[in-house]
């Protein structure tokens, strides 16, 4: 059952994601949540963000930001990075995936998703048969339903670490 929140890979952040790796490995597109994962809940865009998105670009692979935030908050992040976006996605489900990779024109063997939160963003992955990268929280400040999820968190992430010790490598391979 913990299995269905399991992501496929775990990173420290979302920039030291080796992106030319799994370009190398066929991904063609990468589905980025925002708030804790590029930048600290509720920031604008930085340079930093600014930098991986063109990085990206320049490797060839397209993006899309999802996230369950409206509007106001994503889109002006969104033009900041240079990449489409969709708002109020209703992460954990399938359609805000999809559409996500209907945007990028990949499909479910081309996409990557990154995000931060597991019951959100991996499980809602994981639904739409997409490879999961999860990386640490940004900032520990967060909204009161999150740090909720980040209790519950715990236990899922003690027992993926203890099924899954000394594995290792970046390959594509799901997460049994």
């Amino acid at each position: 059952m913990l299995k269905a929140f399991y992501p496929d890979r775990i990173a420290e952040s979302a920039y030291e994601i080796p992106y030319d790796y799994y370009y190398a490995q066929g991904i063609r597109g990468v589905i980025f949540d925002i708030d804790n994962t590029l930048v600290p809940h509720g920031a604008p865009a930085d340079k930093r963000a600014a930098e991986l998105f063109a990085d990206l670009r320049d490797l060839g692979l397209h993006t899309c930001l999802l996230s369950n935030n409206k509007e106001p908050r994503v889109s002006p992040f969104a033009q900041a990075v240079g990449s489409p976006y969709i708002y109020k996605a209703g992460k954990p489900g399938r359609a805000g995936y999809e559409r996500a990779m209907e945007t990028m024109g990949t499909d479910r063997s081309t996409t990557l998703f990154v995000g931060d939160q597991l019951f959100t963003d991996v499980y809602g992955a994981r639904r739409a048969g997409i490879f999961s990268i999860l990386v640490k929280p940004i900032h520990p400040r967060e909204e009161i339903q999150i740090v909720l999820k980040r209790f519950l968190e715990k236990p899922v992430l003690y027992f993926y670490k203890r099924n899954h010790r000394g594995q290792c490598g970046r390959g594509l391979r799901r997460a049994e």
